[in-house]
């Protein structure tokens, strides 16, 4: 893949509108301007399929990251009613158990991509180990789920840039990795711990790189694309 096509751009905001007002500064028909973007639930509890419907119309892939979480049948359903939207990725937590995952992706129509979260990236092991009773460091806890995830059949795993080398390891090389936690240079963590700058995490297993607000954010969004695409954030 080219590098304009391993950045998901997270959608970080609650209205179509936004939403437009963003896309509206790139020229979509470019080289180095996005090719997939993420909706999460703020924007789709939001707006609905209906937002879904308009990022598609403008050619855009979609990861539509809603983090299912619950019995197998659950979501088995929720999987099934989700997929007959069309978009690219879908994901699961992986924390819902093999079984889960398995009945999940039955539900999974066949050009859909699903994937699971091992940990997310504002988790470190301070707070696995004494809040959440995980006695394992951060790094043991991703690859144990990633290899879960794998047995079940899913397509990949979303997990830090910091585990994406060892994931593939332990399982296969063509075994997705979708990383947030990726931060340019000039950001702060925010409210994420476990983290990577672009040119690192590109070079070191992540098959793609999830940037929301250093790129939503800015004045010149269009501008900050293009240097990121040509390695001007290492």
């Amino acid at each position: 893949m080219e590098i304009e096509d391993r950045i998901i751009i997270a959608l970080d905001y609650q209205t179509k509108s936004e939403v437009q007002s963003f896309l509206s500064t790139f020229d979509l028909s470019q080289k180095y301007s996005p090719k997939i973007v993420k909706v999460g639930m703020e924007l789709y509890y939001s707006e609905g399929p209906k937002i879904l419907e308009y990022i598609k119309s403008l050619g855009l892939k979609i990861f539509l990251d809603l983090k299912v979480h619950d019995i197998p049948t659950t979501a088995y359903g929720a999987i099934k009613s989700l997929s007959k939207y069309g978009v690219d990725i879908l994901n699961v937590h992986a924390s819902g158990g093999i079984e889960m995952m398995k009945r999940a992706k039955e539900a999974c129509l066949v050009d859909t991509k699903l994937i699971a979260v091992t940990q997310l990236t504002s988790l470190d092991d301070k707070i696995i180990n004494s809040e959440l009773g995980i006695n394992e460091n951060s790094e043991d806890n991703v690859i144990r789920l990633a290899k879960n995830t794998f047995q079940a059949g899913l397509d990949g795993v979303v997990s830090s840039p910091l585990e994406a080398a060892l994931i593939k390891k332990h399982t296969k090389i063509d075994f997705l990795t979708v990383c947030p936690g990726v931060r340019l240079a000039e950001n702060t963590n925010q409210d994420q711990k476990r983290i990577a700058s672009p040119k690192w995490a590109l070079a070191n297993g992540c098959d793609y790189i999830v940037i929301g607000r250093a790129i939503t954010q800015p004045k010149a969004p269009d501008k900050i694309f293009v240097d990121l695409c040509k390695g001007a954030f290492s």
